[in-house]
């Protein structure tokens, strides 16, 4: 193993500790997850769900209140196209009265709670892409019962600039509060208190 794969093993590493230390409102139910492996050579991945009074996120994160995925990737190789080595890649989704879901600027103001979410704790990023998407949909057949439903969705990349990785994770689990319609709440939960009393995330 050459001194720079070591080198580029302890920075990835680094940066998942830092992700790690985020901390996480106690709606939220937030763990890690195995990454996906052919994006770049190292990942780190979270999945995040929304919990109430006794529904609970399933294993994987999924939830009817909301859920998420947060993956930080790295690969210098990729630089040129990032315009760094770190790359981090999020979704979010959460059910809509269909009262907002039909609102014209749903999805603009979406996006602006996760510029803004970023933008609040600091967290600094360039080359930010992404999409906000608005469903709108209605039951038939056996399915008539389930009526009209409406969900939003975002799916958004941006490298940071920074080495605040827990800010970055930190503004998603925002994002995916307030698409669930969760209130502004200071109670948090640590991933890594989770991580050192459990003795490893997903035991």
């Amino acid at each position: 193993m050459t001194a720079a794969v070591i080198g580029d093993e302890a920075s990835f590493e680094a940066a998942a500790d830092r992700v790690r230390k985020a901390k996480f409102r106690s709606e939220l139910q937030v763990r890690e997850i195995p990454a996906p492996e052919r994006i770049a050579p190292r990942s780190l991945a979270l999945a995040a769900g929304v919990a109430q009074g006794s529904t609970h996120p399933a294993d994987d994160g999924d939830s009817p209140y909301g859920a998420g995925r947060f993956i930080l990737l790295h690969d210098p190789a990729s630089a040129p196209e990032w315009g760094a080595d770190f790359r981090i890649v999020c979704f979010a989704q959460a059910p809509l009265e269909i009262e907002i879901g039909i609102d014209p600027f749903i999805a603009d103001v979406a996006w602006s709670w996760l510029v803004d979410a970023l933008e609040s704790r600091g967290a600094r990023y360039e080359y930010a892409s992404g999409t906000a998407t608005k469903t709108l949909s209605t039951g038939f057949g056996t399915l008539a019962e389930q009526g009209d439903a409406a969900q939003i969705e975002i799916r958004a990349s941006w490298t940071p600039v920074d080495h605040d990785f827990a800010a970055h994770a930190e503004a998603w689990s925002e994002l995916l509060c307030l698409l669930a319609g969760l209130p502004h709440h200071e109670g948090i939960a640590s991933l890594g208190s989770k991580r050192a009393r459990r003795g490893g995330l997903g035991a």
